[in-house]
């Protein structure tokens, strides 16, 4: 019993290092885009945690873990439904590491996440109330559906070539930020760029963030949540692994960071902070994926490749004029692919075959989530617009859909 009540109290720390992320997703996509959007970024992220709870709580648990189903989709019913003994008392047995109660609110946590990976994407230009109603199918049935294949003792964690059974994806570089990754490109490219991204001439030009402090800060408090995100997902307090988990994740963000700073100076000659800060971010969800198998070396090596790629995906986003204000598809997609297939590189079942399972599974995520945002969204975009006007782009979301101002005592004339 001591040692159960030892792991919950991890699991719900975890919770709420996860939790805080939200935080660090809220002043990081503030801090990189314009002050005129500040309280539209902000209101779309409050929107996101609550909204995403409740759908959870409804029908989101039940769709991601349905017990016995066919591994593609299944539902255990509306809201939740705890197991209880005979005497009427919640059943301790239910997971040696947690109560029924802590698991579902460790990965509400992570619901909500898919989401926000889009919000950045597509700040600036995107009207509220579609957002708003892309967020409750895509939080509240999507990414369960998707999540059950995996984590939910779906197909995915089944399926083998020859003898190496099962995709694997610890803590979610598929399961949670390909999964907001592929919805983020689909609406990038339905919405357009924004106003003055691109010149006459196609090439892209810079949008400066209004508060890179405030972004600096949102990277050092979702590092910080990161020690819940993999930590929590160990679902113990096992010393041994918790405490690998935690390495491995600091040292890919460190290494993630460090090549990403060193790649862009040489490419772009100037030692850029924002790309220093997603080369962390890079890391981090490039080590995502296999936390639990990597040693410190292969740790590092993973976040280097993921900060390098980083450069990378953000030169070729902007090439094929797909605007991401805050560089979300080359943090979350982009390595979450790469920690993903570094599974079947370095992994516990490193070869052929458990990479081949891993690109399946990258696969299998990439169809469902790019038709399904693409339905979503298009259809949201035929019926009642996904983008606001040009003058409520050049003028600002904050006064247009709000009527609020983020610094009523500090405005600046914005355009």
């Amino acid at each position: 019993m001591e040692i159960f009540t030892t792991n919950n109290v991890w699991m719900m720390i975890c919770t709420a290092l996860v939790f805080f992320m939200h935080m660090g997703f809220a002043l990081l996509e503030i801090g990189l885009t314009r002050q005129k959007n500040t309280i539209n970024i902000l209101f779309k992220n409050i929107f996101i945690i609550t909204v995403g709870l409740l759908l959870y709580c409804l029908v989101g648990f039940n769709l991601m873990y349905p017990g016995e189903f066919n591994g593609f989709i299944g539902f255990a019913g509306f809201g939740l439904d705890a197991p209880l003994t005979t005497e009427g008392a919640l059943d301790l047995t239910y997971n040696e590491g947690f109560t029924y109660w802590t698991d579902f609110l460790f990965q509400g946590m992570f619901a909500a996440t898919a989401a926000t990976i889009v919000s950045g994407a597509v700040a600036e230009r995107m009207k509220i109330v579609p957002f708003m109603i892309f967020t409750l199918i895509y939080v509240g049935l999507v990414y369960p559906i998707v999540g059950s294949w995996q984590w939910g003792g779906g197909f995915l964690s089944t399926y083998t070539i020859g003898e190496t059974e099962g995709f694997y994806d610890f803590a979610g570089s598929t399961l949670v930020h390909s999964v907001g990754g592929w919805a983020a490109v689909i609406a990038v490219w339905l919405l357009g760029a924004r106003i003055g991204k691109f010149n006459k001439f196609g090439k892209p030009e810079a949008i400066p963030g209004h508060n890179i402090p405030l972004a600096t800060g949102g990277v050092l408090i979702l590092w910080l949540g990161w020690f819940g995100f993999n930590g929590g997902s160990v679902l113990s307090a096992n010393p041994e692994l918790t405490s690998l988990v935690l390495v491995t994740t600091c040292l890919a963000a460190a290494a993630g960071g460090v090549v990403s700073m060193l790649v862009s100076t040489v490419m772009f000659k100037n030692l850029d902070l924002t790309m220093f800060l997603n080369g962390i971010l890079g890391g981090l969800v490039g080590i995502t994926a296999g936390a639990d198998q990597m040693s410190p070396t292969d740790a590092i090596l993973i976040g280097a490749i993921a900060g390098a790629l980083i450069v990378f995906a953000v030169s070729l986003i902007d090439k094929i004029k797909l605007d991401d204000p805050v560089g979300a598809i080359a943090v979350h997609l982009a390595c979450g692919i790469w920690g993903t297939l570094a599974v079947g590189v370095f992994g516990a079942k490193a070869g052929v075959d458990q990479f081949l399972i891993q690109l399946v599974g990258v696969g299998a995520y990439a169809v469902f989530c790019v038709v399904s945002a693409f339905i979503i969204i298009f259809a949201l975009k035929k019926t009642m617009g996904i983008r606001v006007s040009e003058r409520e782009e050049v003028e600002g979301l904050d006064a247009h859909e709000h009527g609020m101002d983020a610094y009523s005592d500090f405005r600046l004339n914005e355009h």
